[in-house]
């Protein structure tokens, strides 16, 4: 019985070595990439940026003068007009390194502001829409949440929470909207959001994902 187990660990090693090979020659391939690219994106001149799809937060159409005395309300609105003057843009799923190629290596400050004021919103959005549904105002809530998945947000409390709405006014259709405006999210939050919703509301006709 010894030589079948010693023979049996011998090839588990002679396989174990060569998936070890492939994979660290596959890792070392993927770094040169990934470094090649790097000294590309930074050679990149300084390019206009009028170009961007910038975000502007519709402050004359959210509902800005509901419950403001509530100490979580009144932050949110608080924290969303202080985004006011800024540059808002959603570069979700976009490296440092594509931002540079596409806008030159100068503006890469700028564009993680851009960028960094957009997670900032949509998690101010999240919780004010989160805490004003707490309060009963459902339908202010719901314009909240439209406008944050307008922008393609990617936080999927905010899918969850429209869907909830959606469901409690029988508008499955606008699910159906959600799911595949969620199935097109540049993020890695796009598949457990949509597997989520579907799981969630299983009669929404929808072809399944491969």
């Amino acid at each position: 019985m010894r030589f079948p187990i010693f023979a049996s660990f011998i090839v588990f090693i002679i396989y174990f070595t060569i998936f070890t090979k492939r994979a660290e020659k596959k890792r070392r391939k993927s770094d040169l990439e990934f470094w090649e690219k790097e000294q590309r994106a930074n050679l990149v001149r300084k390019r206009s940026l009028d170009c961007l799809d910038y975000i502007v937060i519709p402050y004359d159409t959210l509902p800005m003068d509901l419950e403001t005395s509530d100490e979580t309300v009144a932050q949110c609105i608080r924290e969303l007009k202080e985004l006011s003057g800024e540059k808002i843009v959603n570069f979700t799923g976009i490296s440092n390194t594509d931002l540079k190629l596409a806008y030159g290596t100068a503006n890469i400050t700028p564009l993680s502001q851009y960028d960094q004021n957009y997670t900032i919103m949509v998690r101010i959005l999240q919780d004010w829409a989160k805490r004003l549904y707490d309060l009963n105002h459902h339908s202010q809530a719901l314009s909240i949440l439209e406008f944050a998945i307008k922008t393609r947000t990617d936080v999927s409390a905010s899918y969850y929470l429209a869907a909830s709405i959606y469901a409690e006014e029988g508008r499955f259709d606008q699910i159906k909207h959600l799911i595949l405006t969620a199935e097109t999210l540049n993020s890695a939050m796009s598949g457990p959001i949509v597997r989520t919703l579907r799981k969630s509301y299983p009669d929404i006709d929808l072809p399944h994902s491969s």
